[in-house]
């Protein structure tokens, strides 16, 4: 890299690479005709890492798992009723990243727009990073519904544009 490219990346300043990450998103979306936030809020210093799931009663039925990392909610969508026991799998396949203040979004997104549909929380609150390899998050949920240890493991991809976990609880260590 040259020191040119090295002193524009270091300079990079964080709402940069927020805005950056965002871009997907606001791409896919009209907030002239939806009240989905536009940009991420200020990340609180108090607790710990943003947690929750939300029902998205879109074309079909899914829960949307989201995870704060780097200013932003990491999204995956579960199409069936997310793990509440040890055993259950459930399919997570990773969405774009939405903006920190998501999480607490409730409402209709309008007919048309992508994502159209009532989203309502399903749970929220907090959680701690345990293990993060690539391909692999093991986290410890802090959370209305889910408590504990939970894996996302990324599944082998059939094609370039494959982004399926599996998300399930672990055992509790005693």
């Amino acid at each position: 890299m040259s020191p040119a490219r090295k002193k524009s990346a270091a300079a990079e300043s964080p709402a940069s690479s927020v805005d950056r990450a965002l871009d997907t998103y606001r791409k896919k979306r009209d907030f002239e005709k939806t009240n989905e936030p536009a940009s991420s809020r200020e990340r609180s210093s108090e607790g710990g890492r943003v947690y929750a799931i939300q029902e998205h009663h879109a074309s079909r039925l899914h829960y949307d798992l989201r995870l704060e990392d780097d200013g932003v909610l990491k999204s995956w969508a579960v199409p069936k009723t997310p793990p509440e026991k040890e055993g259950v799998r459930r399919l997570a396949v990773q969405t774009e990243d939405h903006p920190l203040g998501y999480e607490t979004f409730e409402g209709v997104i309008p007919e048309g727009e992508y994502g159209a549909g009532r989203v309502k929380n399903w749970d929220s609150g907090t959680y701690e990073l345990l293990e993060n390899d690539l391909g692999k998050k093991v986290l410890r949920i802090d959370g209305r519904r889910l408590r504990g240890r939970f894996a996302l493991i990324k599944l082998k991809p059939k094609n370039e544009d494959d982004d399926n976990w599996l998300f399930f609880k672990l055992k509790d260590k005693g």
